[in-house]
């Protein structure tokens, strides 16, 4: 291998690679894991939003799928079974401890199927952390291999993926940086956090109180994370040690959303993308000033920190044209970062490789819930004037994560993603709702796969005789008032939007 070529490989990111690609294997575990227990309810041959259907409707081009071959549940969970495989492989670094290909491999099979998942779920599968999963496991894939096991010795990790690592993280931060100050006016005027901990579509344990901090808390959080997405990401363009303040700081501001609320797997796949991009000199300095042990071979760079000559020519040729690839796709959101009118969430290929991200341009300000309810009576009517809860009047339905019952403490869901649950948090922002009619009749039809996506079934398995949904205005208690009642949230102000509804015999 020419000398030249010494600096296209560095020791500096052992740590790094090892995060990425175990904790990627660990999100696509989740990820698959989800799929087989909420797929074909959802999506699936007689899901709310058939797959076949969205598949027949579309081509290769709109969006790449194995199952575009061919969609049947059982090949559905077939892949979803093999996603949850490879990811635990990930996880031991079972891939890891062979040639450099292998955890290519590994990595491009968890890509291609979670991508063919996406691509075929519609509705229900259009988060952008669909689409970060799918490019940080395209980008993982060329991290190579630190071997291990005494099956391999492995290869130094490529200073090019290590680019692409950063330039992930890069358009994750200002994205969302970009999103928020071009968007709603109370990210500017640093109020937007006096709603937020509210009206966020999944809250968590920890939101009441977070919701309840002093105003000036919640200016403060605005400010730095004004900090953290629009000033700090300039620095992952900039040498080492200026790389990993930026990864620290977004692991510090991650960790504060992964305790105040749920969304899935966001925030801790930017908590893996921000540890990608702290050197091991960087952990080095900050283990050793603790007193804490240095991991093996942290901080011990060869000459220059880069690795020494003999890295396989076939791995750098592999590598650097997958790179090239990722620089030429990334003109388009480049562009879209500056452009005054920017796109969150997308998407400028099938393949999904190159993408924008965002989140919250606009600020919900008021929590309205839409509550499924059910009832045994014969007049719907009668139900209305019988004590709620009731055997003769309506009885609710219970998602698993989204507001409820006022008393019940918002879980603790996340990585998990809880799609219907989300799906639900749209429905009063005027978003399209056929799904939700055959989410209604599929109660009706007391559809167990469908009852298995719920908490609570107050009919225990059979079918009512009237469905419904009410919209209720939800806030949180106050400290007063949970004081004195034990109850999270206040609901008041009810409204039929969805009149009884029953199963009409044909």
């Amino acid at each position: 291998m020419p000398d030249w070529l010494t600096w296209w490989t560095t020791t500096d990111y052992d740590v790094a690679r090892q995060v990425l690609q175990r904790g990627f294997g660990a999100l696509y575990v989740v990820a698959f894991w989800g799929v087989l227990r909420q797929f074909r309810p959802l999506s699936g041959e007689r899901g709310l939003t058939p797959a076949p259907l969205r598949l027949a409707a579309t081509t290769w081009r709109d969006g790449p799928s194995l199952f575009r071959v061919r969609y049947s549940d059982g090949l559905l969970v077939a892949v979803a079974w093999c996603g949850v495989a490879l990811g635990a492989a990930a996880v031991v670094g079972l891939p890891q401890a062979g040639d450099w290909w292998v955890p290519m491999l590994c990595f491009g099979a968890l890509w291609f199927g979670y991508l063919s998942v996406v691509n075929a779920g519609g509705r229900f599968y259009g988060f952008g952390w669909e689409t970060l999963l799918c490019e940080a496991g395209f980008v993982v894939a060329f991290l190579g291999s630190p071997g291990g096991f005494g099956v391999s010795d492995g290869v130094a990790t490529p200073v090019l993926t290590i680019l692409a690592v950063r330039w992930l993280l890069f358009r994750v931060e200002l994205g969302a940086g970009l999103i928020k100050w071009r968007g709603d006016p109370a990210w500017r005027d640093l109020t937007a956090l006096d709603y937020h901990h509210e009206t966020q579509p999944m809250p968590g344990p920890f939101s009441w109180h977070a919701h309840h901090l002093p105003r000036w808390w919640h200016r403060f959080e605005v400010a730095g994370n004004h900090v953290t997405q629009l000033g700090l990401p300039w620095l992952l363009l900039l040498p080492q040690p200026f790389a990993s303040v930026t990864g620290i700081a977004v692991v510090l501001t991650q960790g504060w959303l992964v305790v105040t609320g749920n969304f899935a797997w966001l925030n801790w796949a930017t908590i893996l993308l921000g540890l990608g991009v702290v050197s091991d000199g960087t952990w080095e300095w900050l283990l050793g000033r603790t007193g804490i042990p240095v991991p093996a071979g942290a901080g011990q760079p060869g000459p220059d920190g880069v690795a020494a000559a003999g890295v396989p020519v076939a791995y750098v040729a592999v590598v650097s044209a997958a790179m090239l690839l990722l620089a030429v796709l990334s003109v388009w959101p480049a562009l879209n970062l500056a452009s005054p009118r920017q796109r969150m969430n997308a998407s400028f290929e099938p393949f999904r490789l190159v993408n924008a991200y965002g989140a919250f341009g606009s600020m919900t300000k008021r929590r309205v819930e839409i509550v499924v309810e059910g009832t045994d009576a014969d007049d719907p009517e009668a139900a209305s004037r019988a004590p709620h809860g009731s055997p003769e009047g309506w009885r609710e339905y219970e998602f698993r994560g989204k507001p409820g019952d006022p008393a019940r403490r918002p879980p603790q869901w996340a990585p998990y993603h809880l799609r219907l649950d989300w799906q639900m948090w749209f429905l009063p922002l005027g978003h399209a709702s056929g799904w939700f009619t055959v989410l209604l009749r599929r109660l009706l039809e007391a559809d167990a796969p469908t009852l298995r996506l719920l908490r609570t079934d107050p009919f225990e398995g059979a079918p009512p005789r009237w469905v419904r949904a009410v919209a209720w205005r939800y806030r949180y208690t106050t400290r007063a008032e949970r004081a004195e009642t034990g109850h999270w949230w206040v609901r008041e102000a009810p409204r039929v939007v969805v009149r009884p509804m029953r199963v009409t015999l044909s």
